[in-house]
């Protein structure tokens, strides 16, 4: 947190303080409340009065295709599918007014060789990209027409047979699915059929210039900085676009290298040879950015949603994480005897929760130093890279059912979107169960700041001279930020169940979520990252890494992690609830 009497950053920690009324508009945490529901009622405001035309009939005649096809066959089939489909092409997101707010808030794009394909494409250049998209497109299409023969042959003959005989409809399951993970090429190629030209340029200055004015408030506020905070943000968002702009380019991504990576390496890149600017330190405010981005996250957090996996998700996300929490923090202590009980604990925290959003929390819970919470969060982005592109492949070479695989990613890899494309790598089944498992372990960030706090109060920093430590001790310590993030989950939750799965998914998920509050936590994040790498020095970071004891400890952490997600994944998933696991 930033100290108001300073310029320059400090710890990550929330500050003892007097309980008054004015810590409403005179604290980091709250602001970042008070921002991030502001955004996220705006968004609501924006999407809900603009449902795409005809939504509700659009969706009850493509349910009833849903409920017919379900009764006549014991899996998934081609009309299923397309009936599917119809609903999903339903997105406000696909409304034109959600196409203005994206391209005004759009990062640099895709590029594989030339740079300036990132912030501008001319007519010439984007009707060269189209043609020769048109080509693969064409090429993917005829072999999705095949696929598509191929599946349905199997699926009248599976038919044929009453859908009694097991093997037949093995194979009609099999083609389909075959045919369904083709189709993701072939709209990924269509899209590219439509390159359109585009200037991003002033886009992302007037994106900077909104995004500037809205901390720069908060700050004004707090400690009368919002002029300082302006004149050092231009430098920070500058960095941010050139971070999305490494992370956009085509080889780069297929790494899983993303803009959390560049952007702490470009600011350690400058903190430790040129020094951080002192006229940038105002602007530094690492946790600002990333608390107003976590309470946009709790908006992503969908009751609804969680239950569709039901109690098998519910195990393997919240009995495996605090198992491995506690045991690698016990393991730390004992074991590694590590020195700082703060860094054992966010590295903890960071590896079997979520990562970067769990390390925050957590950190702030237990008052851990800003070095701690950098050295945790480069060791989760290290290993999220490579985990990302490693496991899909073991799950593939292993011929691992995609259910059990996915589920295995999203209870191990830490960061959400790392999870979505390693599950998207497999297919949409794994895609679906990962990303969902990880949701459900989302929920806990508030949980286990809570419990950190409280644990952190009563035990660690306790003094057996003086008495213990009341209530309001937890609550000083206490995150306020999560209070933002269980609101914004609890408030678009039930709006989503009011509008039914259906409308809901149309108008909150490819709507509120994806259309914006996703688009503000990307920038928060990137900013947030920038801002990590600003304030920290390699020379304080140096004797952390004594013995190698974080690695140690983040490597056994995660092996512990990696065998108990399988195997409660199995066990729930193919023995406790196989009936669950034959539906998805």
């Amino acid at each position: 947190m930033s100290d108001p009497d300073s310029n320059g950053p400090t710890d990550y920690v929330v500050d003892k303080a007097e309980s008054r009324w004015s810590d409403l508009w005179q604290t980091e945490d709250y602001w970042a409340i008070w921002l991030g529901l502001f955004l996220l009622f705006a968004g609501l405001l924006i999407y809900l009065p603009n449902p795409p035309a005809g939504l509700d009939s659009r969706i009850a005649e493509a349910n009833a295709v849903l409920e017919k096809e379900s009764k006549r066959a014991p899996f998934h089939t081609l009309a299923w599918y397309e009936a599917e489909d119809a609903k999903s092409a339903l997105k406000a997101t696909g409304e034109p007014y959600a196409k203005t707010i994206k391209q005004w808030t759009h990062k640099p794009h895709k590029w594989t060789a030339n740079p300036l394909d990132a912030f501008f494409l001319s007519e010439e250049r984007a009707g060269a990209k189209a043609e020769r998209a048109k080509k693969n497109y064409e090429i993917l299409k005829a072999e999705s027409e095949m696929l598509k023969a191929a599946a349905q042959q199997a699926e009248q003959r599976a038919e044929a047979a009453g859908f009694n005989e097991t093997a037949l409809n093995t194979e009609a399951k099999a083609a389909i699915q075959k045919y369904r993970d083709h189709l993701r090429n072939v709209a990924a190629a269509k899209k590219q059929t439509k390159a359109k030209a585009y200037n991003q340029v002033p886009y992302l200055l007037a994106t900077g210039l909104a995004i500037a004015l809205l901390f720069a408030l908060g700050m004004q506020v707090m400690n009368g900085g919002g002029l300082a905070f302006l004149k050092g943000f231009a430098f920070i968002f500058a960095l941010a676009v050139l971070a999305f702009f490494f992370a956009a380019q085509a080889d780069i991504k297929s790494l899983g290298i993303g803009c959390a990576a560049w952007a702490i390496l470009l600011g350690l890149l400058i903190s430790n040879t040129l020094g951080t600017p002192e006229w940038v330190k105002p602007a530094v405010q690492v946790e600002y950015f990333i608390k107003t981005g976590l309470v946009l996250l709790g908006a992503e957090i969908l009751f609804s949603k969680v239950l569709t996996i039901g109690l098998p998700g519910l195990f393997v996300a919240w009995v495996v994480t605090p198992v491995v929490l506690i045991t690698t923090y016990w393991f730390g202590q004992r074991v590694l005897k590590i020195e700082s009980k703060t860094l054992n604990m966010t590295i903890s925290a960071d590896m079997s929760v979520c990562g970067v959003s769990a390390a925050i929390a957590t950190a702030a819970a237990c008052r851990a130093k800003k070095e701690e919470l950098t050295l945790a969060v480069g060791l989760s982005l290290v290993f999220t890279s490579v985990m990302m592109v490693v496991m899909p492949n073991v799950i593939l070479a292993l011929g691992m059912h995609h259910v059990l695989g996915g589920a295995w990613m999203g209870g191990t890899i830490d960061a959400t979107g790392a999870v979505a494309a390693a599950g998207a790598f497999l297919s949409d089944r794994a895609l679906y169960v990962a990303a969902t498992v990880k949701m459900i372990q989302n929920i806990l960030i508030g949980v286990i700041a809570f419990c950190v706090a409280l644990y952190w109060v009563a035990k660690v920093e306790r003094d057996p001279a003086r008495p213990r430590p009341g209530p309001m001790e937890i609550w000083y310590r206490f995150p306020k930020f999560v209070i933002g993030f269980v609101f914004a989950s609890i408030l678009v939750s039930s709006i989503y169940s009011g509008l039914g799965p259906g409308v809901g998914e149309a108008m909150i998920t490819d709507g509120v979520i994806k259309g914006w509050t996703k688009i503000g936590r990307g920038w928060f994040f990137c900013l947030a990252f920038v801002s990590i790498g600003l304030a920290t020095n390699f020379r304080e970071l140096g004797h952390y890494f004594h013995k190698g004891q974080p690695l140690i400890l983040y490597l056994c952490g995660q092996t512990l992690n990696l065998v108990l997600t399988l195997a409660m994944a199995y066990l729930m998933f193919f023995v406790v609830f196989p009936e669950i696991t034959a539906q998805i």
